[in-house]
């Protein structure tokens, strides 16, 4: 029964994001370009939310784990839903840039 309800409401164990990102994930930041100048994760693709279902040829492939990423999370969030709904099977909302850096250990 616990099984079904996960299913149901989309609940699934969290990922490793430091594990994704050291096999190969893409970390796309979607604050504005001048966000992302005053700082971001080394590597990271900036793509501002509001741009991109735009771009998405940007991005390697469907398949390829995307960790996304903004200032708090909120953008992330929708740049996550943008994403899925366009077919990318393997996104994962990294919440805020700062804390992420922290989690995935790159500096």
């Amino acid at each position: 029964m616990i099984e079904i309800l996960k299913k149901i409401f989309g609940i699934t164990p969290k990922a490793d994001l430091g594990e994704l990102v050291r096999e190969g994930a893409i970390i796309l930041d979607v604050r504005t370009k001048g966000e992302f100048a005053s700082g971001h994760i080394r590597g990271a693709i900036n793509i501002p939310v509001e741009k991109l279902a735009g771009n998405l040829n940007k991005l390697k492939g469907k398949n390829i784990p995307i960790i996304t990423c903004c200032a708090s999370g909120s953008r992330s969030a929708s740049a996550k839903g943008i994403l899925t709904s366009h077919g990318f099977t393997n996104v994962h909302n990294g919440g805020a840039w700062m804390s992420l850096r922290r989690k995935i250990d790159i500096y």
